[in-house]
């Protein structure tokens, strides 16, 4: 009976790869496990406890790729590895990206698991939590047209993830006109 909000988590991403957000209710994952509705309630008490369950997965597996990415950097540049690991983890999982992508429902999440799957980025831009906090913005915008198609055929997705990369890195070491700080001063005088 212990593993019980495991097999209800598991069917309902099974539901969710399947069909969307939308195929995820309680009587199909209850039919998917060969149970009775309201036998899920004893275990998790409504739709939005699947939905944080299915979010804390859903960070847990892109803090876990992105940890394994960071690990075998060698002497790459962190930012562009990162980003491509970000943007095969939504493009491999888009429906469970887009349940973690939703309202976070912070107060279910094991506790440090969203600073976990954030920590990778903030490290590769030298710490700067807002810089983190940019590059995210930037990577989930990329990701989110991308699965909606809004780019037009044949643009060079992998050249604007180049692209912005580049800024960003750029941005957090200086560049050429000025230091990280420097820049992240003007940034802020205007």
């Amino acid at each position: 009976m212990g593993d019980r909000p495991a097999q209800i988590v598991a069917a309902a991403r099974e539901l969710l790869e399947c069909g969307g957000p939308e195929a995820v209710t309680m009587r199909a994952i209850a039919d998917r496990l060969g149970i009775r509705a309201p036998s899920l309630y004893k275990h998790l008490p409504d739709k939005a406890a699947v939905e944080a369950a299915l979010q804390a997965e859903g960070l847990a597996v892109l803090a876990d790729m992105l940890e394994e990415a960071e690990a075998g950097l060698g002497g790459e540049p962190p930012l562009p590895v990162l980003a491509e690991v970000f943007r095969r983890f939504a493009l491999e999982n888009p429906h469970l990206y887009r349940i973690t992508g939703r309202p976070l429902a912070r107060e279910s999440l094991p506790e440090g698991l969203e600073a976990r799957a954030a920590m990778p980025l903030v490290r590769a831009v030298g710490g700067d939590p807002d810089l983190a906090r940019a590059v995210w913005a930037f990577a989930h915008g990329m990701v989110i047209l991308e699965l909606d198609s809004r780019f037009p055929p044949g643009a060079d997705l992998a050249g604007a993830w180049r692209a912005g990369c580049t800024a960003f890195a750029a941005y957090a070491v200086g560049g050429a006109s000025g230091s990280g700080a420097t820049l992240r001063a003007r940034a802020q005088s205007t």
